[in-house]
């Protein structure tokens, strides 16, 4: 019988064996276990996601649906090979399945035709959703099937799985299709390659594949300017994973479209004093805001950290965003005063690590 490892193993192994992994929000503790049980795990479940977009399938995963609740996945698998950790725990990812798949998957045997519905999946199975329009011609790049590959020789690993552990939902529920575009037998080839060699590094991306990681705050036509191209260039060359320019999301790989080594632009600063300026005015609604880009910045962490709603990213630090800090303040062990959503300098200093800016004091 296999427990669950803990969600600091499981993102551990995934880098180990070279993953690339973006952390959403509280995706620890982002989970249906209040629903059913998690466990015993008996394996790795590969979906195809049927969206087109970065950042809208992750929010899309994230937060589910009203007929079906987030998360819907363990982890969002993006066409630059890029894995966002959406939940940890039971998903809504498997639904129902055949228990003769499940039996067979446990034997490490071949599987069965799935012919029946009547096994709790999301109970069993880590799931992973990949970004793909499930309809046979949206391209599978080459980095998005490694990464693939390596998440399921990573949690195959992990437990001492061989590569029959690891599935598509086309095989555990009748009447699914996914993942279209490859077949599961040539995933599981890759698999069992992998696994008889040691976790290496990730393959380098294509010749031309220079590539900027984006950062919380960021937009495009600013990473744009600062990499001396267009906002249209750098769109066209990412339009196989962005539907919508102003739909991007920290931790993606964007191309450069020239493929020339450029600079990375430095990380935005964010000047303490001004911030706690807007901290302390904004909120009480007297006179005219105070406006300053760095709180754009800490906006960005916040929600990024679950904290904080989307609608609320405006560069205003008001009444949201200081309820938002306070509990991130919490996060960090502060209490009382030392919470009031006021930002400090410690505990903006280890928002700042964690997303990539940094503070000026």
């Amino acid at each position: 019988m296999s427990s669950p490892m803990s969600a600091t193993t499981f993102i551990n192994l995934l880098k180990k064996e070279g993953v690339n992994v973006v952390e959403v929000g509280s995706w620890r503790t982002h989970n249906r276990n209040g629903k059913g049980p998690w466990g015993p795990v008996h394996g790795v479940m590969i979906h195809h996601t049927v969206t087109q977009g970065t950042a809208r399938t992750v929010d899309i995963v994230q937060d589910g649906y009203s007929s079906l609740p987030g998360p819907l996945c363990h982890g969002m698998i993006a066409k630059s090979g890029t894995v966002y950790l959406i939940g940890y725990g039971r998903t809504n990812h498997a639904g129902l399945g055949d228990p003769d798949v499940l039996s067979a998957v446990i034997a490490e045997r071949d599987l069965p035709v799935d012919n029946e519905a009547s096994v709790d999946g999301n109970r069993h199975f880590f799931g992973f959703e990949c970004e793909n329009l499930g309809n046979g011609t949206d391209p599978w790049p080459a980095a998005q099937l490694e990464a693939i590959e390596r998440v399921g020789a990573a949690i195959a690993r992990y437990y001492g799985w061989n590569e029959r552990s690891v599935i598509g939902h086309l095989e555990w529920q009748p009447g699914k299709i996914d993942p279209k575009g490859w077949t599961m037998a040539s995933m599981r080839n890759r698999i069992r390659a992998r696994l008889a060699a040691k976790p290496s590094a990730p393959t380098p991306p294509p010749s031309n594949g220079v590539t900027y990681t984006v950062k919380p705050g960021d937009t495009l036509t600013g990473i744009a300017k600062s990499l001396g191209v267009t906002a249209e260039a750098l769109f066209a060359a990412n339009k196989d994973h962005l539907k919508d320019p102003d739909q991007i999301y920290p931790g993606q790989e964007l191309v450069i479209p020239n493929g020339k080594p450029l600079p990375q632009p430095q990380k935005p600063k964010v000047d303490l004093s001004r911030l706690v300026e807007a901290a302390k005015k904004n909120p009480s609604m007297s006179g005219t805001p105070v406006t300053y880009s760095g709180v754009k910045v800490v906006e960005a962490a916040l929600i990024d950290e679950g904290l904080l709603s989307k609608s609320r990213y405006d560069g205003h630090f008001g009444a949201d965003t200081v309820k938002a800090y306070a509990a991130w303040q919490r996060r960090c062990g502060y209490t009382g005063k030392a919470a009031d959503g006021i930002p400090g300098k410690d505990s903006l200093a280890k928002l700042a690590k964690k997303h990539g800016f940094n503070v000026v004091a």
